[in-house]
C-alpha cells in the first residue's frame, strides 16, 4: 500500500527534526519590535544588559555575554580555560567533539578525551582515570565538561548528585570546570533540580534560546566577572559585537517569562510519542526523559534514511541518525496531535 500524502498547499507540517526549527511567536515578535536597543559593545542596549543579567543570575554566576550560538559558547570557553595542547574530558557523544567541526582544535588547539558514558553521563571514577598525571610528556588535563541534557544519550537529565561528584573529581585535580547547557532548562524542568543549582558546580555555563525556549537566535554565556572579560575579548577576535542586539535579546527575556515552564509540555508529547512508536512492529524505543526521543527502526527492515525520507512524503519531518537509529525532537510548534499523527504516519513509512 502506497504511503497516504498530504493533500493541499495549506495542509500542516510536523518538525520533528529538532527543537532549533521552532518560530518566534507573534508575542516574540512583538517584543522584539519593541524592544529597547542600544550599542551593545558599550553596554549600552538595555535589552542586552537586562538578558545577561539576569540568565547571570538564574544560573548562579557574577556575569554573562550574549553570544550568537551555543556553539560559539562551548568554543570561547574552552579558548579561556585551555592553552593550546591542552586536553578536555568529556562524554564521548558530546556536542564539542561531534558537532562543533573540530572547533576545540582548530580555534584552541586542544582535544577531547572521550569517556564512553551511559547515555551521555560518565562517573566520577572514570573522570579521575582520564585525568593526565602532571608529567611533561603527556599532554595536560585542563577542563571537565558536561552536556546536561546529554542530546546524543537521549536527552538524558544528569542527576544534580552525579554532576557534583564529576566536578568535585575536577577541582581537586585543579581542572576548570564547563556545562554544555544547550538544553538545560529542560533538565531543570524535568528534574526538579535549580538551575543555580546545577551552574554553582561549574566555572562557564551556558543556556541556549534557539532550543526549547523558541527564540530564533542567540546563547548566554555566565561565569565570573574574570572569565566572562576574557570571553568578551576572545568574542571580538571571533567576530565581534552584535551591535543593536536588543532586538534578539528582547526574544529571550521573552522566552524566559513565558516558555521555560512549558517545557514540561514537550517532555510529556514526547513521552505519549515514545508510547505509540513502542506498539510499531519492527520498533525498538529508547528510555525518554525530556524533549528527545531516539528509537531504531532495524526490526522493520527498512533504514533510517528510508523512513525518513516516506515519512517527509507525508508532511513528518524526522532524524535519520545511523543506519537503523532516528531521532525525534519536540518542542513549542509541536502539539500532542501532531505526536498521535506522527505516530501514524511513521507506522505507515515502516509497513
Amino acid at each position: 500500500m502506497a504511503l497516504a500524502t498530504r493533500q493541499g498547499a495549506n495542509a500542516p507540517h510536523i518538525n520533528l527534526y529538532s527543537d532549533t526549527q521552532t518560530l518566534p511567536t507573534p508575542n516574540m515578535r512583538r517584543a522584539m519590535a519593541e524592544a529597547p536597543v542600544g550599542d551593545e559593545q558599550s553596554f549600552a542596549d538595555p535589552s542586552v544588559n537586562a538578558l545577561c543579567e539576569r540568565v547571570a543570575a538564574l544560573l548562579g554566576q557574577e556575569a554573562a555575554v550574549f553570544l550568537p550560538s551555543g556553539t560559539m559558547c562551548n568554543e570561547i570557553a574552552i579558548r579561556v580555560h585551555c592553552r593550546p595542547g591542552d586536553e578536555v574530558i568529556a562524554e564521548a557523544s558530546c556536542h564539542i567533539l561531534n558537532f562543533e567541526g573540530g572547533g576545540p582544535a582548530a580555534l584552541s588547539g586542544v582535544q577531547i578525551a572521550p569517556l564512553p558514558g551511559e547515555r551521555g553521563i560518565y562517573t566520577a571514577e572514570q573522570a579521575e582515570a582520564a585525568i593526565r598525571p602532571d608529567h611533561r610528556y603527556a599532554p595536560r588535563s585542563a577542563l571537565l565538561e558536561v552536556e546536561n541534557t546529554a542530546n546524543m544519550g537521549g536527552g538524558t537529565v544528569w542527576p544534580l548528585q552525579a554532576v557534583r561528584a564529576v566536578t568535585d573529581i575536577a577541582r581537586a585535580h585543579g581542572l576548570a570546570t564547563h556545562l554544555d547547557g544547550a538544553r538545560l532548562p529542560n533538565a531543570v524542568v524535568a528534574s526538579g533540580t535549580s538551575a543555580d543549582e546545577y551552574g554553582a558546580c561549574f566555572d562557564s555555563v551556558w543556556i541556549d534560546l534557539s532550543k526549547g525556549l523558541g527564540c530564533p537566535v542567540g546563547a548566554v554565556l555566565a561565569g565570573s566577572s574574570a572569565f566572562i572579560d576574557e570571553a568578551w575579548r576572545w568574542k571580538q577576535r571571533m567576530g565581534g559585537a552584535m551591535r543593536q542586539a536588543g532586538i534578539l535579546a528582547a526574544a529571550g527575556l521573552h522566552a524566559l517569562d513565558r516558555h521555560w515552564d512549558r517545557l514540561a509540555e514537550d517532555h510529556a508529547n514526547a513521552a505519549l510519542l515514545a508510547g505509540a512508536l513502542a506498539q510499531i512492529d519492527g520498533f525498538s524505543v529508547e528510555p525518554c526523559e525530556t524533549n528527545i526521543l531516539f528509537f531504531d527502526v532495524g526490526g522493520t527492515g527498512r533504514s533510517a534514511a528510508e523512513i525518513a525520507s516516506r515519512a517527509g512524503e507525508a508532511g513528518l519531518r524526522v532524524g535519520a541518525m545511523g543506519p537503523t537509529r532516528m531521532r525525534a525532537v519536540t518542542h513549542l510548534d509541536v502539539s500532542r496531535s501532531d505526536c498521535e499523527e506522527a505516530a501514524r504516519i511513521l507506522a505507515e513509512a515502516a509497513a
